[in-house]
């Protein structure tokens, strides 16, 4: 099985998640040239404002770096055109079936990684010419399917004959051996990254994650089928109670309008929305993305070379 950083040209086999409003061009070039695969998400962009993210990104790194489409957003298929007029060389999608994109990105070079979170999708991005997938368990931060990343991970490795990566609930290098077990050929971060120094979320946003325990996030949402997972604060509280009080999507998407962007740019930790994993709990330094990813990737070797000599 080839390593990720194989396929992807990087140094270590991971890839930065492509976080709404928090993925900029910048982070992206941070990561990539921390030896990762930095990705800019388009979540929270408009069409035009993702174009400049690219060549904001392409001009501070001469490594590879890639992009994240939503798509579900209003203007994914103008995102979609500028990936592939911009010869962005690495592409994953999320919320769908990227399927009818695919042959233009494939014919302007790049690869593209689908996130899923089912086997079926998984089968479907497969048979349409994907290069790979990222199996994004439901211990990741954000908006998250139901199988497990243990659970999820291997049956994915079991349906396709595609690279497939592990995302959630991975930031330490026990849990990227794990991966690797589970048959993975690489990881996909995202709440480790955001107590990098690199990261630009607000100050305020980092020391929730670092006070965050082990059961320090919720996913609120599940009653309406829009689960998104987040640190534990007043807005998650009060947004269940209404979930289960019976308000209606639009009630419910009121309530949370622009409350990522106050919890990223405001630092707002009360009505703010801080999307996290969890392993939030796991996380207690700010250092640099460099310091985090070579710390997963030693981590990783290490803990292999305990259980060869524990006799596994």
């Amino acid at each position: 099985m080839r390593k990720l950083n194989e396929i992807l040209g990087t140094e270590f086999p991971i890839i930065q998640g492509g976080m709404a409003n928090i993925a900029t061009g910048e982070f992206a070039a941070a990561v990539s040239n921390a030896g990762g695969m930095g990705l800019i998400g388009g979540g929270g962009m408009s069409a035009e404002t993702f174009r400049e993210n690219i060549h904001k990104c392409r001009s501070l790194t001469q490594k590879p770096f890639g992009v994240n489409i939503m798509l579900m957003h209003p203007q994914a298929k103008e995102m979609a055109q500028i990936a592939a007029e911009e010869k962005v060389p690495f592409i994953t999608t999320g919320a769908g079936n990227p399927a009818s994109f695919l042959p233009m990105w494939k014919e302007a070079g790049a690869k593209v990684f689908p996130v899923v979170s089912v086997v079926a999708l998984a089968k479907l991005v497969a048979r349409a010419g994907a290069d790979g997938v990222i199996a994004e368990g439901t211990e990741s931060g954000g908006h998250v399917g139901e199988l497990t990343t243990m659970a999820l991970v291997p049956q994915v490795c079991d349906a396709v004959d595609i690279p497939v990566v592990a995302a959630g609930g991975i930031a330490d290098g026990r849990q990227m051996l794990a991966a690797f077990a589970l048959g993975a050929c690489g990881v996909q971060v995202g709440t480790c990254l955001l107590v990098s120094e690199e990261c630009p979320i607000h100050e305020n946003y980092k020391e929730a994650v670092l006070k965050a325990k082990d059961s320090g996030t919720v996913v609120t949402g599940r009653i309406g089928g829009t689960p998104v997972r987040i640190l534990k604060n007043p807005m998650a509280k009060a947004y269940i109670a209404k979930e289960k009080a019976g308000a209606d999507k639009m009630e419910l998407e009121e309530f949370t309008l622009g409350s990522l962007r106050r919890a990223v740019f405001e630092g707002d930790t009360k009505s703010g929305s801080l999307m996290a994993g969890q392993v939030a709990g796991m996380l207690h330094e700010i250092r640099p993305v460099r310091a985090i990813l070579e710390d997963l990737w030693s981590g990783c070797a290490a803990r292999l070379t305990e259980l060869e000599k524990e006799g596994f």
